[in-house]
């Protein structure tokens, strides 16, 4: 008999394993010729070749599929063993536009024109400018292709900043820490990073930084190599901040820059660093450039109608 070990990385044991190592245990009941034990994260496999070959198989089917729902279910071992190909929950749908497959069956992939531009962009280039009023997915999208390259081991970690303006309020004194004064401003990328990354896999990646989420006065000092980061609310940075943030990107990093003109919160006026930027860095190569609209909303229905309300008002204003 030979032996195998198959050691689980960034991988939640009991969403893999099962309770009580029952997904496990059901693969082991299908090869009763080998010994299959798991302990800790380390899986043995001691067995003829041949049959080391299949379950091995099976194993690296029953990885990627954790990998993309985030869960492994004894129907979804049983489908792998029998190789039930018509089982759409044992196979990856057709679809190259997937970007990420999130948890609770989400598919994450782009849904318009623009978006799909967007993804194509990012692509393409090492630094993007996503810009487009609320509720285009600019965000959205942009956490989907860091989450992408990091599952794909194109990057070695995700940074997420924005910086920590009020939305036209003066909240006043906050309690806590600083990750509890910050949070609040930072809670859209936590709600899109929990659509993508399965809970106890999430909470690893951020205790080991491997996920970053920060202020934007943060990344003063730093060179960010090997990652994929984005700045959100960019519209809300001064000149200073933003060229501090684009001064930061490092060897084999990829940045994504995402904004909406019509939403400064800047006190007293100020100028907008992303509007500086945009004008600055107009001409220079290799920097990709995408505008999303309200044809690219994808919330509520009323919200494309509100923009466009608002679009109208903005414009009337204008000829007065």
């Amino acid at each position: 008999m030979v032996e195998k070990v198959i050691t689980l990385e960034d991988i939640s044991l009991i969403d893999f394993l099962g309770v009580e190592n029952t997904n496990i245990k059901e693969v082991a009941a299908a090869f009763p010729n080998s010994r299959i034990i798991s302990r800790g994260n380390e899986i043995r496999i001691k067995g003829t070749t041949p049959e080391i070959s299949r379950i091995s198989d099976i194993l690296g089917s029953l990885l990627d599929h954790y990998h993309k729902y985030g869960q492994i279910t004894q129907e979804n071992v049983q489908n792998y063993i029998k190789q039930e190909d018509e089982n759409p929950a044992a196979q990856e749908p057709a679809d190259s536009d997937v970007l990420v497959y999130g948890t609770r069956g989400l598919v994450i992939k782009a849904k318009t024109a623009n978006q799909k531009k967007l993804v194509a962009a990012v692509m393409g280039h090492d630094l993007v400018f996503a810009l487009g009023p609320a509720g285009t997915g600019k965000t959205y999208i942009s956490v989907a292709m860091a989450v992408k390259a990091l599952k794909n081991k194109e990057i070695r970690k995700i940074i997420i900043t924005r910086p920590a303006v009020e939305a036209g309020e003066n909240l006043g004194f906050l309690p806590g820490d600083l990750k509890e004064k910050i949070d609040p401003y930072l809670r859209p990328i936590y709600d899109a990073l929990d659509d993508m990354i399965p809970p106890e896999k999430l909470k690893q990646y951020l205790e080991n930084r491997i996920i970053e989420i920060a202020p934007l006065a943060y990344m003063r000092g730093r060179t960010l190599h090997d990652a994929f980061i984005l700045l959100d609310e960019a519209q809300n940075t001064t000149p200073m901040q933003i060229k501090m943030f684009l001064t930061r990107m490092g060897p084999n990093s990829k940045v994504i820059i995402t904004g909406d003109q019509s939403q400064v919160d800047l006190p007293n006026r100020q100028k907008s660093g992303l509007t500086e930027a945009l004008y600055i860095l107009r001409n220079v190569p290799g920097i990709g450039s995408v505008e999303l609209d309200a044809r690219d909303v994808v919330r509520h229905r009323l919200v494309k109608a509100i923009i466009e309300a608002y679009d109208r008002a903005e414009q009337g204003a204008k000829k007065e």
